[in-house]
Protein backbone atom coordinates (compact mmCIF):
# COMPACT_ATOMS: atom_id res chain seq x y z
CA UNK A 1 0.00 0.00 0.00
CA UNK A 2 1.00 3.52 -0.44
CA UNK A 3 2.01 5.57 2.45
CA UNK A 4 1.23 9.60 3.01
CA UNK A 5 4.33 10.01 3.80
CA UNK A 6 5.94 8.93 0.57
CA UNK A 7 9.84 10.58 -0.18
CA UNK A 8 8.74 11.10 -4.06
CA UNK A 9 5.96 13.29 -4.78
CA UNK A 10 4.57 14.30 -8.31
CA UNK A 11 4.73 18.08 -8.94
CA UNK A 12 3.65 20.76 -11.78
CA UNK A 13 6.09 23.29 -13.11
CA UNK A 14 4.95 26.47 -15.09
CA UNK A 15 6.69 28.95 -17.18
CA UNK A 16 7.49 32.12 -15.58
CA UNK A 17 7.62 34.00 -18.43
CA UNK A 18 4.25 32.96 -19.37
CA UNK A 19 2.41 33.33 -16.02
CA UNK A 20 4.39 37.28 -16.47
CA UNK A 21 2.13 37.70 -19.77
CA UNK A 22 -1.10 37.52 -17.94
CA UNK A 23 -3.32 40.28 -19.42
CA UNK A 24 -6.52 41.04 -17.59
CA UNK A 25 -6.21 38.57 -15.47
CA UNK A 26 -6.61 35.41 -17.66
CA UNK A 27 -3.34 34.23 -19.00
CA UNK A 28 -2.62 34.37 -22.16
CA UNK A 29 -1.45 30.26 -21.73
CA UNK A 30 1.04 28.43 -19.59
CA UNK A 31 3.18 26.07 -20.20
CA UNK A 32 3.43 23.35 -18.10
CA UNK A 33 5.67 20.12 -17.69
CA UNK A 34 4.94 17.10 -14.59
CA UNK A 35 8.30 15.77 -13.01
CA UNK A 36 8.76 13.86 -9.50
CA UNK A 37 11.20 15.07 -6.91
CA UNK A 38 12.34 13.62 -3.05
CA UNK A 39 10.74 15.59 -1.08
CA UNK A 40 13.35 15.01 1.70
CA UNK A 41 16.42 15.92 -0.46
CA UNK A 42 14.27 18.75 -1.57
CA UNK A 43 12.06 20.95 0.58
CA UNK A 44 12.22 24.12 -1.29
CA UNK A 45 10.39 24.78 -4.65
CA UNK A 46 12.15 23.31 -7.88
CA UNK A 47 13.46 25.48 -10.44
CA UNK A 48 14.29 24.07 -14.14
CA UNK A 49 15.35 25.56 -16.93
CA UNK A 50 12.61 23.51 -20.03
CA UNK A 51 11.70 24.10 -23.77
CA UNK A 52 8.15 26.27 -23.42
CA UNK A 53 6.85 25.75 -26.74
CA UNK A 54 4.13 28.94 -26.27
CA UNK A 55 7.42 31.35 -26.18
CA UNK A 56 9.46 28.96 -28.25
CA UNK A 57 12.81 28.98 -26.42
CA UNK A 58 14.14 27.66 -23.13
CA UNK A 59 12.78 29.44 -20.15
CA UNK A 60 12.76 28.79 -16.49
CA UNK A 61 10.06 26.53 -15.03
CA UNK A 62 9.44 26.51 -11.24
CA UNK A 63 7.19 24.49 -9.08
CA UNK A 64 3.72 25.39 -9.42
CA UNK A 65 1.30 25.83 -6.36
CA UNK A 66 -1.19 23.03 -5.05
Amino acid sequence: MANNKDARITIAMECTSCIQKEIGGKSAGICRYTTRKNRRNTPTRLELKKYCFLCHKHTSHRESKK
